[in-house]
């Protein structure tokens, strides 16, 4: 434990990087659990909440490597800015996918509203039978009465918080281009 807590002082930003990397993987090893281990099919706004993720998670390793190999503080504070304003992004969506589900606003209309042109009498078995909507304003699941995008909320904003962290400590940072 000692170690840990020596190498967040030591290097805060690689710190903050490493942080970033295994907290967005385990966010989209989640995802991927719930969708292809428990069934759950995810719906258009959960798929948009992901994005964040897969453009942190990469980001986050190349600022870890960075911070090792002596990258320049603006360049290692941008990287982490780009990352606390994506996942702040990232905590709006997923509060506002979190009221949807709750019915405190509409959501999209092409995830939670009617649905429409489904042709003729003749073709309506047809068409119900190809039409496959998962529904926004649907929990799929709760814990504790929090919904997953309720759980992203309280993860983006935490992730939001240690790239801020990341970006100070970058800023802070002594190196050649000061």
């Amino acid at each position: 434990m000692t170690d840990v807590l020596a190498a967040l002082r030591n290097d805060p930003p690689r710190a903050a990087a490493a942080i970033l990397g295994l907290v967005g993987l385990a966010t989209i090893a989640g995802f991927f659990f719930f969708e292809y281990v428990l069934g759950l099919a995810p719906c258009p706004l959960c798929l948009e909440q992901r994005l964040p993720f897969y453009f942190s998670v990469p980001l986050a390793a190349m600022l870890w490597l960075g911070g090792g190999y002596g990258a320049a503080r603006k360049v290692l504070m941008l990287g982490f800015l780009a990352i606390a304003a994506a996942m702040l992004w990232n905590t709006g969506l997923a509060a506002f996918h979190a009221g949807v589900e709750w019915k405190f606003w509409p959501g999209p209309t092409e995830c939670s509203g009617p649905i429409n042109s489904l042709g003729s009498a003749g073709n309506l078995m047809k068409s119900l039978q190809s039409i496959r909507v998962v529904r926004c304003d649907e929990a799929a699941w709760r814990l504790f009465g929090i919904s997953l995008p309720g759980y992203n909320v309280f993860v983006s904003l935490f992730m939001s918080a240690v790239a801020a962290w990341g970006a100070k400590a970058s800023f802070a940072r002594r190196d050649a281009d000061v």
